[in-house]
């Protein structure tokens, strides 16, 4: 079993950026996928990125705000993935959840096999 353990989320003003680390604990992450999603206010929980745990390859939500602004990235021997949010508004305001798959990529819900419990993102301006 993995147990996913967020950890960086904060209240920062609009403009700023955090950095959102997500530890996989329990056993060496061996599976195909690590990602996340997030959860804002009154909405569904909506996929952001998500990185291919050998290769490296990232997958981007569809919004070009997302794109240009965040970034996954893994390192395999912490066992750890990040996301690097910058130039934060207050439409990011949201619970950001860990996820990982044992054989696809983490980018919808179905495919996804653990989740962290999350951390809160507050963007205010």
């Amino acid at each position: 079993q993995v147990q996913l353990v967020e950890s960086g989320g904060g209240s920062v003003q609009a403009g700023e950026s955090l950095r959102l680390s997500c530890a996989a604990e329990g056993r060496t992450f061996s599976g195909h996928s690590m990602g996340w999603f997030r959860q804002r206010p009154g909405k569904a929980r909506e996929f952001v990125a998500a990185i291919t745990w050998m290769s490296g390859r990232t997958y981007y939500a569809d919004s070009v705000t997302v794109r240009s602004r965040f970034t996954i990235s893994r390192d395999i021997d912490k066992n750890t993935v990040y996301l690097q949010m910058n130039n934060l508004n207050t439409e990011d305001t949201a619970v950001y959840f860990c996820a990982a798959s044992r054989s696809a990529v983490a980018h919808t819900e179905h495919a996804t096999d653990y989740w962290g419990r999350g951390t809160q993102v507050t963007v205010f301006s």
